[in-house]
């Protein structure tokens, strides 16, 4: 039999082969001419061509394979440098060119080439060069293998894989001949094989993330690169760094800087780069956390973390810093660990007031309808912190969202149907979505359809009030934190309320939403437009207890007084009071008035009102005008017209308020004669103001001086009016002018016996009696000292040489020193019998006070004490000063000091 071999392949060494083809030891060379193994190593058995030929065999020489897999020889032989090896053919074939091996990938005869295509022996069952690779892609019938010992990728096709083609799969090692393509020429992988990798024993590594993977705020890793960290192990005193990537950790969790972890080796088999595999969590960093302190207790508290929906223990030893300074609502960082299986917070401290976050709340605001209230009593199965729904459109979306107590604005009463405006809060920890900073709108009342009532605020108490009904008897009550758009409410506003059920006791009612009304928009009556014509039947008299002591502080009450009118044909009475009167005057019985009706809403009462008189009865009392001119605790005199006397009235006598009743004010009157023929006024009544004095006023202003005062200021006397001398040269000095209540510009100014003032001179028209009008005192003196709030004046008023002002009486809020000049008024206490000065005006500065030196008996008693004087007097330190800080001692070092001098 002829031998099958056609030729043999021919190559050369080169002197210094690259070292991607030949390895330093030249144990391991390029595939190139040379057997290799499955694991790169190639070893040549050289045979002398002399005892090939011997052998006579038809195989081919190859490498042989142990067990393992791997190609080893039974005597390697060293290839020297600078040498070639040559295969001499078969006789009768062509010998081939020898090429440099890095020029060149292979030779091949082209009679070794079989009917396929692919390169192999004649009868297709000589082996072939072997190499290793792993699948790289595989797709239906054909794949790519990516070569484990050169850096070249091959095309396979499916039909030449040895095995159940179901079970490859990428990334498995296969083994394979390499061919060339018929048509085009380029290498391709024939005969594939697949092989075990290569299991070495393995154990897992503790080690430590150095640096965790980084994540960017979409939570994909930075574009353009593949995202890796690195982790470390200490072996025998050394640290060594292995990367690992997202696919290298187990449980798809992620690991931050600091996490105790464990990990295999894994080394790739195209670069050689040893990385961390199957990276598994053994011991998560202990994290500083931050929270919120939610409550405290006699020991204890919780803090509501930031991170997740949840409280957390901590125990007052753990808070580093000062306890008491310690609230709910401070920020804090924590460390959480594990005590007796339940987390717990230690190692709290505080942080700036802000730090901690715990929602984002939208720029934008919404509009939205309440469905659901938050109930004012709490049931015992309510555990959402959340109970309040609120219905909005939120772009092209219907939502209902959740709100709490805290989320309103204010603590108006919110009742279902509110329009209502809000913010939506975003819980950064679990995603959350709530109404918030919900405001009521004005256009509210039209969409709740609730019935609004309207009343007047009658009493304000410390943070709550009543209102006065319209449509009600009882006082409503009502709190400030109902009150709409944070107006501040006062006696006798007017206002619009809803009136609901309190919840802790059925049979009471308050006022809730409660909205200020402009004023004259609350009416409690109805009046008539029509006119009406009556005559008097009873008129009103005041209280006849004279015993009475009525004060002036304390409202009158009157009786009612009848008038008798006609509507339709027939009769009919309607009453009237005191208030209801206009102009001037008090309607007597048989005196014809005209009226109109007014009826109160509430209770359907009737009541003349804006009583005119028309015609007065001629068989009643003369009624008289004069001027109050004087007000005691519960009596009172009344100038009368002429301005030259006074009349007695008692509190009692007065048909009206007394609240309003002022020194000067024009009242109507009757006189009456009582016990001892006595002459006092009655049925007083205070009535539009009249001219006081005569309309003959002179324009010259003159200068004089008090030589008598009036009646209240010295009651001894027994004259009513004062008397004024012309002081100032001229042909009138000396001549005097009498002057009453209604004569002074000030009415309650007490002008004192020898006081200067300014005054003119007027006629009385009933009289024809000349006196001074428009009386203004002329007051100057000096302040003798000021107290806290009070002080005195340098000015002889009655016995007393001293003045008292209060500091609230100076004008323009000046604080008055020692020495200042000041114009004032006089008024007099009509209880206590004592004057004082008011409207205290500082008319100019008075010396800047000097500091006086010490007396020189002090200053040569100091100067005569020696400090080696046994005798002397000595300090003993009792008790070190401490300072706000409770720091103790002094800052500034103490220096010795000679007696008597002042630094």
């Amino acid at each position: 039999m002829g031998s099958p071999w056609k030729g043999f392949v021919e190559f050369t060494l080169p002197a210094s082969p690259p070292t991607a083809f030949v390895s330093a030891d030249l144990s391991s060379t390029s595939p190139v001419g040379l057997s290799l193994s499955p694991y790169g190593r190639s070893h040549i058995k050289v045979l002398s061509p002399v005892s090939e030929m011997e052998r006579g065999s038809s195989e081919p020489p190859v490498a042989r394979n142990t067990g393992s897999g791997r190609s080893t020889s039974t005597a390697p032989m060293s290839i020297p440098r600078s040498a070639s090896m040559s295969c001499h053919p078969h006789p009768g074939s062509k010998k081939h060119k020898r090429t440099p091996l890095y020029q060149r990938s292979m030779s091949f005869d082209p009679g070794m080439l079989h009917n396929n295509g692919h390169t192999a022996y004649a009868n297709g069952t000589g082996p072939g060069l072997r190499e290793t690779g792993v699948v790289e892609k595989l797709l239906t019938s054909y794949g790519f293998i990516q070569c484990s010992e050169r850096q070249a990728r091959l095309f396979f096709h499916c039909s030449q894989y040895n095995g159940n083609l179901q079970e490859l799969k990428i990334g498995d090692d296969v083994e394979f001949e390499v061919s060339s393509d018929r048509r085009t020429g380029k290498p391709i992988a024939v005969k594939l094989l697949k092989i075990k990798p290569e299991v070495l024993p393995e154990e897992r590594i503790q080690g430590q993330v150095v640096s965790a993977i980084p994540v960017h705020l979409d939570g994909k890793s930075a574009p353009g690169q593949v995202p890796t960290g690195s982790v470390c192990y200490e072996r025998n005193g050394e640290v060594f760094y292995l990367t690992y990537t997202p696919d290298d950790v187990e449980g798809n969790i992620h690991l931050d800087t600091g996490d105790k972890v464990s990990f295999y080796m894994d080394t790739n088999k195209h670069t050689g780069a040893v990385s961390a595999r199957n990276i598994q969590l053994v011991k998560k960093k202990q994290m500083r956390c931050q929270g919120v302190v939610c409550a405290t207790k006699e020991a204890f508290g919780f803090i509501e973390r930031a991170d997740v929906v949840k409280e957390i223990f901590f125990h007052y030893s753990e808070f580093k810093g000062d306890l008491e300074a310690l609230q709910a609502g401070d920020d804090v960082e924590f460390t959480i660990k594990d005590r007796n299986g339940k987390e717990v917070a230690t190692d709290v401290r505080l942080l700036p007031q802000g730090t901690v976050i715990f929602e984002d709340i939208s720029i934008e605001q919404f509009e939205g309808t309440v469905v659901k209230v938050i109930p004012k009593v709490p049931t015992k199965n309510q555990n959402d912190p959340l109970p309040g729904r609120i219905s909005a459109r939120i772009g092209f979306t219907d939502k209902e969202l959740p709100f709490g107590e805290k989320d309103t604005k204010s603590k108006v009463t919110l009742l279902e149907g509110d329009h209502i405006q809000f913010n939506i809060s975003t819980d950064r920890r679990d995603k959350l979505e709530r109404a918030t900073n919900i405001d009521i709108l004005p256009d509210t009342f039209s969409f709740t359809k609730e019935t609004r009532e309207m009343g007047v605020i009658a009493a304000i108490r410390d943070g709550f009030g009543f209102i006065k009904c319209v449509d009600r008897d009882a006082r409503m009550f009502f709190h400030f934190s109902e009150v709409l758009e944070e107006t501040q409410l006062h006696i006798s506003d007017e206002v619009e309320f809803t009136v609901v059920p309190d919840m802790l006791s059925a049979q009471r009612n308050h006022a809730v939403r409660i909205k200020k009304l402009p004023k004259g928009t609350v009416s409690f009556h109805t009046q008539s437009e029509q006119r009406f014509v009556g005559v008097v039947e009873k008129d009103i008299l005041g209280t006849t207890n004279k015993n009475a002591s009525p004060t002036k502080n304390k409202e009158k009450e009157c009786e009612e007084g009848v008038i008798a009118y006609e509507d339709c044909g027939v009769k009919l009475t309607v009453a009237y009071h005191t208030k209801d009167l206009e102009g001037g005057g008090q309607p007597q019985v048989g005196d014809k008035v005209e009226f109109s009706i007014n009826e109160v809403k509430r209770t359907g009462q009737q009541s003349a009102v804006s009583i005119r008189v028309l015609n007065r009865n001629a068989s009643n009392a003369k009624r008289l005008h004069g001027f109050v001119a004087t007000l005691k605790d519960n009596f009172g005199f009344i100038e009368t017209a002429n301005h030259d006397q006074e009349i007695f009235f008692h509190y009692s006598e007065m048909c009206g308020d007394l609240e309003n009743l002022e020194l000067g004010d024009t009242v109507e009157y009757t006189l009456s004669k009582g016990k001892g023929n006595k002459v006092s006024a009655e049925k007083v009544t205070k009535v539009a103001a009249v001219n006081g004095i005569g309309d003959d006023v002179g324009v010259t202003v003159m200068m004089g001086k008090v030589i008598r005062p009036l009646r209240s200021v010295d009651p001894s006397q027994t004259e009513y009016q004062g008397l004024i001398e012309i002081t100032e040269e001229g042909g009138t000095k000396g001549t005097n002018y009498p002057f009453g209540i209604m004569g002074m510009v000030n009415k309650a100014d007490c002008l004192q016996k020898g006081e200067l003032v300014k005054f003119q001179v007027c006629t009385v028209p009933q009289t024809g009696q000349k006196m001074a009008c428009n009386v203004v005192p002329q007051r100057r003196a000096m302040v003798e000292c000021v107290k806290d709030q009070f002080g005195f004046i340098t000015y002889e008023v009655g016995e007393s040489k001293k003045l008292f002002f209060h500091v609230k009486e100076v004008q323009d809020g000046l604080e008055l020193q020692t020495g200042d000049e000041v114009e004032f008024s006089v008024v007099l206490n009509q209880r206590t019998g004592k004057c004082s000065a008011c409207n205290v005006r500082r008319v100019s500065e008075g010396p800047k006070p000097v500091v006086t030196p010490r007396p020189d008996r002090l200053v040569n008693r100091l100067k005569s004490i020696t400090l080696d004087d046994a005798s002397a007097p000595r300090l003993v330190i009792v008790r070190q000063p401490r300072g706000p800080d409770n720091s103790k001692g002094f800052n500034v070092e103490r220096k010795t000091r000679q007696p008597g001098v002042i630094d």
